[in-house]
């Protein structure tokens, strides 16, 4: 009597298809993802996979379609200190920005010319003063096209030892900035730490039309929610930080507005020198409040 096909092993050889590579990669994921839709609209199992598992999987099939491009920090969202900067100046940055490494520029941040770790800074903290020199403390960046597949991106980094990239474009200008944690958050999702404000909320509706964002939210979810226009930018920036530093050109101050093509007013509630943290959303056609 023939034996019955085994599920699980045939969903392991696919994933290992796709993680390794088969000349039959497409028909493998389709299949795979048809297992899982099956298995959402069944009665749950005991030890089946939990629908974050399901969710992760699910990531973890498209994961190697994604680029560096795609996955980066935007522009107006990257943290980095000059090379001029003081050794007192930049251990203020590093607590504001509340990152373990920030890129150093030179001119402007498309000459960015290395990174500091902030482990390097405290060990330079505890030796002589006259050792705490930023020049010395930069490290060599690691730079990277924007085309580069996540997949290339994340075992050149591990090869190399270095947790961040700078993404830079065809003409060599910095694009954005990558992580590995940012790459990890593309197969299980957004990843909190100590930093993030608990329990704040990326886009709050307000009374008379008004929305406030964190300026991270990205434009596919402000599409769906407020105007389905704002997606019409999301080729050139992700978030709606982004998007209020490409229609500006600079980083809004607090009271700062910019009009969007759509008529939708984006006023910064919230920032720092580096970056803006919270926006809010005017319909179009309300007249603006007088400063």
């Amino acid at each position: 009597m023939a034996s019955q096909p085994d599920n699980g092993s045939r969903l392991w050889r696919g994933m290992r298809a796709l993680i390794f590579g088969d000349d039959h990669e497409t028909t493998l994921r389709d299949q795979i993802e048809e297992a899982i839709d099956e298995a959402e609209t069944q009665r749950p199992v005991r030890g089946d996979l939990s629908p974050h598992e399901r969710q992760m999987l699910r990531n973890l099939l498209h994961f190697g379609d994604r680029t560096a491009g795609e996955v980066a920090v935007t522009r107006g969202e990257i943290v980095a200190v000059p090379e001029t900067i003081g050794f007192d100046a930049l251990v203020t940055a590093l607590a504001e920005a509340g990152h373990s490494r920030l890129p150093v520029y030179g001119e402007s941040l498309d000459e960015v010319t290395g990174m500091v770790l902030v482990k390097d800074v405290f060990a330079a903290m505890q030796g002589p003063p006259e050792g705490r020199s930023v020049k010395a403390l930069v490290r060599e960046p690691l730079f990277v096209p924007e085309s580069m597949g996540v997949l290339d991106l994340l075992a050149r980094m591990r090869a190399q030892r270095v947790h961040l990239a700078i993404v830079v474009d065809e003409f060599g200008g910095t694009e954005g900035l990558i992580t590995i944690e940012d790459i990890v958050e593309e197969i299980v999702g957004e990843i909190e730490d100590e930093h993030d404000e608990a329990g704040a909320q990326l886009l709050v509706a307000l009374d008379d039309g008004l929305w406030e964002a964190d300026a991270r939210v990205e434009l596919e979810e402000l599409a769906q929610a407020v105007d389905p226009r704002f997606e019409d930018e999301e080729d050139e920036v992700d978030t709606l930080g982004g998007l209020a530093f490409l229609l500006a050109g600079h980083i809004l101050e607090p009271g700062e507005d910019v009009c969007h093509p759509s008529g939708w007013r984006i006023e910064c509630v919230a920032a720092d020198r580096t970056k803006m943290t919270r926006l809010r959303l005017h319909a179009p056609g309300e007249a603006p409040v007088p400063a």
